[in-house]
């Protein structure tokens, strides 16, 4: 079928609804392509569904009726798949979403001012809040997907804009959902995907009332009668049925990301077409492409389209013979676990034909009428003699339990276990009394191979989701845009400008070599111990930083804040500049004390001296008025010299104490001089380069005895 169409392709991208723009004739055409391609995708896959269904019942405990070798004879369903399954996803979940920070944006290139770490820290901050925070959904579909992916072999996230929601969204979609090419060998060369989509009445007319949908053709009714083998396990699993007539039933919806040539230059473009099944309906065509995304010659004829990819792949193990569906539990495990639940219920159907075995009987044996089976401490009335009863009785022979089935079923299990990564002593088993401490880290580093290979695939497929992430918030952020930053607790801002590029510095926080907590505390100690061993070496603060988050302590800003942010805490002193500034202190105490000592004495002597002073002259002048010859004239004269001399000594007294105050003046400016820069040195750290102005502070300690 070809389409005979020429739009603009400038009309086709910016249109939110190209089907609104295609006659009746193109729109069923259109249909049609996408019902006969999604038809070829559901046949090439048949198989495929049968047996993923069969481990979906292995993996879900689905128990069916069974008639052989009696009525309701044992069904046990060992669970091996489950174990495996369960214990890949406990270890992948908190690996991979571990606190509050769950992607990183590394810095490229050479980062002399700053910037590039700046907007790496916004970037992450924010992306991490909206898969923790906006999108409600993302973490819950990530822990079905993780289960998903052990069973089946693959999960799928489709990631796009809800413009309903105005945000981004990561939804899990079911491998049953999603149909691909029997060609395909990636999601992003197939030439074709199909979603299955259950839509409900009142979504499709949010839709259409939107511009984003047609308008629902009211024939049209809802229903869903898919028999696929994977859907009638789902309800058997969960022990549901749809019911006919249901007002609440959905439509079954077909959207396809595929090619079609619009434009008509023999070019097929990317489009996403969206299809009743049932009335064959088309409800949207939309471009998946953007006008950036177009590859010209210089005839300006379009070269390369690049598509938008809405889907990503969790992968489990991938398939030997290079096939788009990977290995799961379910089939890797689904033959063992088979032969384990035969070989089970062939046992414990044994042991009942063992505990409640019949016989035969005799003509000779009377029995009365009724139930002749026996309860505890029942006795039956008979009409035969003990030696009728003993030669008409012959008990069927019944074997006793096979040992060698037992021994079958150990191995099995055994064998099961290993290939589901649940046998190294993480998951409780016992390697042995008196094991050495390293045989013991060493089985655990054996053990946890297998899974580390499959975990840095789910990263690997992680890394590519949040880089989808990354474009839709270039194209649809505004440009600034406020939120609330999980790790400062505080309002924040990040720019439209931030999302720039294809974001192949985006990647998980998770680190894919270390997989458990314990290996990431002991990581943390290790480094931290180094260290110390080797001060000055290692920022201190990152170390300190990393050990708080292999203990998944929350708030960590608070508890640890950056030494270089507006809460930094003063760093202690160092040891040695304490001691000396006590030495320093010391000192220059005794020495104040011993200057006041000093300064008291001359002032008391200063005041002796005044008074001797005061006396004397008044003895002078009561001889002088008195004096009447020559020897009262030399009295006069020799305390008129005393006094002069006692008053150059006081002279010289009251200089001494100048001097000292002086110096009691110098000493407490060289203490505020000292104190000042012991106080600066203290916000230093005692780094090797440091130590010259440790030494340096010890030197002045002599210099005040001067």
């Amino acid at each position: 079928m070809n389409l005979e169409t020429s739009f603009k392709i400038e009309d086709l991208v910016k249109s939110p609804n190209i089907a609104e723009m295609l006659d009746e004739e193109e729109l069923a055409t259109v249909s049609a392509m996408v019902m006969d391609d999604w038809m070829v995708d559901k046949t090439s896959r048949q198989e495929w569904e049968d047996k993923t269904a069969e481990a979906i019942k292995l993996a879900l405990q689905v128990t069916e009726k069974k008639t052989f070798p009696w009525e309701n004879a044992s069904n046990v369903k060992f669970p091996l798949v489950t174990i495996a399954a369960l214990q890949y996803q406990a270890r992948a979940y908190p690996a991979l979403i571990a606190g509050s920070s769950v992607v990183k944006a590394r810095v490229i290139g050479k980062d002399e001012d700053g910037l590039l770490t700046a907007r790496a820290n916004r970037v992450s901050d924010y992306m991490s809040y909206q898969i923790l925070e906006e999108d409600d959904c993302w973490e819950a579909n990530m822990d079905v997907a993780l289960i998903s992916q052990a069973i089946v072999g693959c999960a799928f996230k489709k990631t796009y804009f809800d413009t309903m929601c105005q945000h981004n969204v990561s939804a899990h979609v079911l491998a049953k959902d999603l149909y691909i090419p029997y060609f395909a060998r990636s999601l992003e060369l197939a030439s074709r995907l199909t979603h299955m989509l259950y839509l409900s009445k009142n979504y499709i007319l949010e839709c259409s009332r939107t511009g984003l949908y047609c308008k629902l053709d009211e024939k049209a009714k809802p229903q869903n009668t898919s028999t696929d083998p994977l859907t009638v396990a789902q309800q058997m699993a969960q022990g549901v049925t749809p019911q006919l007539n249901d007002p609440a039933a959905p439509y079954e919806t077909l959207e396809q990301h595929r090619y079609l040539d619009l434009d008509g230059d023999g070019y097929s473009e990317p489009y996403i077409v969206t299809v009743l099944k049932d009335s064959h309906q088309v409800l949207r065509i939309v471009a998946r492409y953007t006008s950036q995304d177009i590859k010209r010659n210089s005839k300006k004829e379009i070269t390369y389209i690049k598509p938008t990819h809405y889907f990503t792949k969790f992968g489990f193990i991938p398939s030997p013979d290079g096939g788009i569906y990977d290995l799961g539990f379910g089939v890797l495990l689904g033959p063992l676990n088979e032969s384990i639940n035969t070989i089970l219920n062939q046992l414990v159907d044994a042991g009942t034909l063992a505990n409640t075995a019949g016989g035969f009987l005799g003509r000779g044996v009377k029995f009365r009428s009724g139930d002749n089976s026996f309860r505890p401490f029942e006795w039956k009335r008979v009409d035969s003699t003990g030696d009728d009863l003993r030669k008409g009785v012959f008990p069927l022979p019944v074997r006793d339990p096979s040992s060698v089935l037992f021994q079958t079923l150990s191995l099995l299990i055994d064998y099961g276990e290993r290939i589901g990564m649940a046998v190294d002593p993480l998951v409780g088993v016992n390697p042995g009394q008196n094991t050495p401490a390293e045989t013991s880290r060493n089985m655990i580093a054996e053990g946890q191979r297998i899974f580390g290979a499959v975990f840095k695939r789910t990263y690997r497929s992680l890394k590519d989701e949040f880089r989808k992430l990354y474009n839709l918030n270039g194209i649809y952020l505004e440009q600034s845009t406020s939120y609330y930053s999980l790790a400062t607790g505080k309002n924040a801002i990040v720019l439209a400008a931030d999302f720039v590029g294809e974001g192949k510095e985006i990647v998980p926080a998770a680190d894919p070599n270390m997989i458990t907590k314990e290996q990431k505390v002991m990581q943390a100690q290790n480094l931290k111990a180094n260290a110390m061993a080797t001060p000055g070496m290692y920022n201190t603060y990152a170390i300190e930083k990393m050990l708080l988050q292999a203990l998944e302590i929350d708030d960590i800003e608070s508890i640890l804040p950056d030494p270089k942010g507006p809460n930094a805490i003063p760093p202690s002193p160092d040891t040695k500049i304490v001691i000396e500034t006590m030495k320093i202190e010391q000192k220059n105490m005794e020495l104040k004390s011993n200057m006041q000592i000093k300064m008291f004495d001359l002032m008391q002597e200063i005041e002796y001296l005044r008074a001797e002073i005061i006396e004397k002259e008044s003895r002078a002048a009561l001889n002088y008025a008195q004096a009447d010859g020559i020897e009262s004239g030399h009295q006069v004269a020799a305390m008129q010299t005393s006094v002069a001399l006692l008053k150059n000594r006081q002279s010289g007294l009251i200089e001494a104490l100048g001097v000292l105050r002086d110096l009691a003046g110098f000493a407490k400016e060289k203490k505020g001089l000292i104190d000042g820069i012991v106080g600066g040195v203290a916000g230093l750290e005692a780094r090797p380069s440091d130590k010259g102005m440790v030494n340096a502070l010890e030197k002045p300690a002599g210099t005040d005895k001067k």
